[in-house]
């Protein structure tokens, strides 16, 4: 008799092998497949995405550090970078997260197969091996977590060398003089951070009138007054519209909010304006499993797709498209194949990062979302120029803004901008969870000096409190 699995995985992204750990740990036998070549696990996130690009931004930003030591009464001189140094530093990182999560499939008890899985039906996954062979595994339950792939963009079409996408960025052999970034969200704005500080001459493209559109309002600002600051040029409300290639650079051009006709030209043009869900060849064709028109798989709160025993988590759902979400959907799921009782994601609760420079982190609704949802909104903020750790750490550009409800001093949001911005904000994720007030939030200890004061000082901003501005 054939081998049956109780659950098998489809991708080993930050869903899919987070997925099977729990269920490896909670007792089910469990089936992984990656079409990744050699074998790597990790997926988009481990392998093309969060590991490498937060590698490089660690760089750069030490980078940046290094040449402005004096300012610490420190000598460094003719500091300067190795860029294939670089890369192989973000390489053996990858590497060695890749190999930690197939330890974590032998210890859990994980079965691999390296090869492309397609569903052949309820309860059925053929995958096609690496090795030219087929093999179809038997299983109760499926889950898809086969992740997102770079969304192409008419009329800006990728060649990996003039015109690049997320994916080409990472494997450069030499950082390009100049660069258009077309997307400001967290893919555009980490780059244009990266690259800017490695000495490349930056233009970052918005099509809105803010980067980083999704989040406060005042943080857009900030973040634009600093990189400007900084000398990465910014262009918001600018609707690219051509593309034109020469042997040396690139032009684009489009209209402004004015209607007047903007041209820029770079040795590199980098399109960062999202990802798709990835389910080329699945196989849902056989299955009752239903895809909406923006190509996002159908699912209830609990990630269950039409057809019985499949379900979808990650970047295929109509959910954020965050690492550490995917990994929760993950765990919701085969707690739920396992008998466990299980409560849906509180979606309001999922933090969101940028790991440009300074850091951007948040939590909860933006002010305005707040006021639109009819709350009576009272605001607590404390600026880092503030703060006695931030001026150590010679970071004080950005701030702490606390959003909070005025009748029940609820905190309903928290944005951050500033020095470790994306560290600081799991205080606010466990304190929202715990549905805490401003007040309680103000009054908490916390140790000085950090910047995690800050946090407690917004706290207190909110009641006008504040005690060191």
């Amino acid at each position: 008799m054939a081998e049956q699995f109780d659950v098998t995985i489809i991708g080993s992204g930050p869903g899919g092998y987070v997925a099977a750990v729990r269920a490896g740990q909670l007792g089910l036998k469990v089936a992984l497949v990656e079409k990744e070549k050699d074998a790597r696990l990790g997926g988009t996130c481990g392998l093309r995405g969060c590991i490498p690009t937060k590698a490089l931004l660690n760089a750069a930003h030490l980078y940046d550090k290094a040449q402005h030591f004096s300012n610490y009464g420190l000598k460094a001189e003719n500091v300067s970078f190795d860029w294939p140094g670089v890369q192989k530093y973000k390489s053996d990182i990858v590497a060695k997260n890749s190999a930690g999560v197939t330890y974590l499939m032998k210890k859990n008890k994980v079965t691999v197969f390296n090869g492309f899985g397609k569903i052949a039906g309820p309860g059925k996954v053929e995958v096609d091996l690496a090795d030219g062979k087929k093999e179809t595994i038997s299983t109760k339950n499926i889950i898809i977590a086969t992740g997102s792939v770079v969304r192409p963009i008419p009329g800006f079409e990728t060649d990996g060398k003039q015109v690049v996408n997320s994916d080409h960025i990472l494997e450069l052999n030499e950082v390009p003089k100049s660069l258009i970034v077309m997307g400001s969200g967290a893919v555009g704005s980490e780059f244009a951070s990266v690259y800017h500080r490695f000495g490349t001459e930056t233009t970052l493209v918005e099509l809105l009138d803010r980067i980083v559109p999704l989040e406060d309002a005042e943080v857009s600002k900030e973040l634009q007054r600093a990189f400007k600051k900084q000398g990465i040029k910014v262009e918001t409300g600018l609707k690219l519209d051509k593309v034109e290639k020469t042997k040396k650079s690139v032009k684009v051009s489009g209209k402004n909010a004015k209607g007047d006709t903007v041209t820029l030209e770079a040795e590199m043009l980098l399109v960062a304006v999202g990802r798709m869900p990835y389910l080329e060849k699945l196989g849902l064709d056989k299955t009752k499993v239903k895809v909406s028109d923006r190509g996002t798989v159908e699912v209830n709160e609990f990630y269950e797709t039409a057809e019985p025993g499949i379900y979808a988590i990650g970047d295929v759902v109509a959910t954020a498209q965050l690492a550490h979400l995917a990994s929760k959907e993950g765990i919701l799921v085969v707690e739920k194949i396992a008998g466990k009782k299980v409560e849906p994601i509180k979606h309001n609760l999922v933090p969101n990062c940028t790991y440009c420079d300074p850091e951007v982190a948040s939590v909860g609704l933006t002010e305005q979302k707040a006021k639109d949802a009819g709350y009576d909104v009272k605001v607590g903020k404390f600026p880092f120029s503030a703060s006695g750790k931030a001026r150590i750490l010679g970071e004080t550009d950005g701030f702490v803004k606390i959003v909070a409800d005025k009748k029940y001093d609820e905190v309903l949001g928290v944005h951050i901008i500033g020095p470790h911005a994306t560290e600081l904000l799991a205080e606010a994720c466990v304190a929202m969870a715990l549905e805490t007030t401003a007040d309680e939030l103000g009054r908490v200890i916390h140790a000085h000096p950090t910047v995690s004061e800050s946090i407690m000082e917004a706290a207190e901003g909110v009641h006008d409190l504040t005690i060191h501005i």
